[in-house]
């Protein structure tokens, strides 16, 4: 914990509260401020970006047209499924050259943030305080909202750049205004509303959603580790040791497929939103 912890064992709420504040680039006011960056997200995001390519990348150099090895053989599995995924959503030929790469990236990219959250929640912030000497250190970037909605957001220009391209500048801009009551001059301004409100609307809802489950996690995680906390402050109690091993364990297990929905989920949507954009209301 930090220094105004060390005289004394935490409380459950300054625990909890420690482990959700993040690594700061400066101090973070009352007031929005949208200098202020968290480096511990950032860092974690583009180190297991780059872990996800080179990944990708192994994979693809050891490919083989014999009898592939287990490591090869889960890529394969993945990558045909992503690419099923692809034909059904997206129907044209040429946009999924982009579009299928780019889906599996997103799901092997937010697996491994999501798998952050297997780590024993004080592992990594003990190291940072007393191996690098940082006050703060959150591990799951998407329990972060700022990434997820980053996320969203790079989804949504994804989405943009395809509805220009398939239906030309001019074809989109009457699609906006003409969509989905009809290409009337009064209903011009109700149009362009509610297809404002549907683009919010979906970026938002598609980083929200990563989000909270992430986040509620996160706590769920942090509240185990505060049973096992429990019993090795008092000595007593038995039943939380117990009680921490066997929630911890299970929790864990269901986790696992948790992580992994959540990014077949969200690279779904992705595949989803894109097709969208390749359609004329």
């Amino acid at each position: 914990m930090s220094a105004e912890g060390s005289e004394h064992a935490p409380t459950a709420g300054e625990y909890i509260i420690h482990h959700l504040t993040h690594l700061h680039n400066k101090q973070q006011s009352s007031v929005v401020d949208f200098s202020v960056i968290n480096l511990d997200s950032v860092f974690f995001t583009v180190v297991l970006g780059f872990l996800g390519c080179w990944l990708l990348w192994l994979a693809a150099s050891k490919a083989t047209s014999g009898k592939p090895g287990r490591f090869q053989a889960a890529v394969e599995m993945l990558v045909e499924m992503v690419d099923s995924q692809a034909k059904g959503i997206v129907h044209s030929a040429s946009s999924r050259r982009l579009v299928a790469p780019l889906a599996l990236t997103v799901f092997v990219w937010i697996f491994l943030l999501n798998a952050m959250d297997m780590l024993p929640v004080d592992l990594l912030p003990w190291v940072g305080e007393h191996v690098f000497g940082l006050d703060h250190l959150r591990v799951v970037p998407t329990a972060d909202l700022s990434i997820t909605m980053g996320l969203s957001i790079g989804v949504l220009l994804v989405c943009l750049f395809y509805n220009v391209k398939i239906k030309g500048a001019g074809g989109w801009v009457h699609e906006l205004f003409s969509a989905p009551f009809g290409d009337k001059w009064f209903l011009y301004p109700v149009n362009f509303l509610m297809q404002v409100i549907e683009f919010v609307a979906k970026t938002v809802s598609h980083g929200m959603r990563l989000f909270g489950n992430m986040y509620a996690g996160e706590l769920i995680f942090m509240l185990i580790a505060l049973m096992g906390g429990a019993f090795t402050l008092s000595g007593t109690g038995i039943a939380l040791f117990l009680g921490h091993i066997v929630a911890g364990t299970v929790w864990t297990i269901f986790h696992i497929l948790i992580i992994t929905l959540q990014a077949f989920v969200f690279m779904m949507l992705t595949l989803v939103y894109i097709g969208q954009a390749h359609d004329a209301h």
